[in-house]
């Protein structure tokens, strides 16, 4: 039982410095936009512009997760350095 616990405390540990690196990578983005909820473009296909233009705003947002993407990827692999690191220095190994 308390196997069980250790675990689900190391996990919740491990998912509050993901949440913390990846929070301190959001804040060194300067450039970083949100998706668009542009639903009236949809509804109202008269009025139409580029700015608009479904496809682009389609687009826009797919650029726009693929950035998240990256950042959620450069979070797990600096935890994965950490916690490799940590285990180094628990087996008393310091690289």
């Amino acid at each position: 039982m308390n196997l069980k616990k250790n675990e689900a405390e190391g996990h919740l540990t491990r998912r509050s410095r993901l949440h913390e690196i990846l929070i301190a990578l959001i804040k060194q983005q300067k450039d970083l936009e949100l998706m668009d909820d542009d639903v009236q473009v949809f509804e109202n296909p008269i009025n139409y512009s580029e700015k608009s233009d479904p496809s682009k705003i389609v687009e826009r947002n797919r650029r726009i997760i693929k950035k998240y993407q990256s950042l959620v990827r450069s979070a797990l692999a600096l935890d994965a350095l950490l916690e490799s690191e940590i285990s180094d220095i628990s087996d008393g190994r310091i690289s």
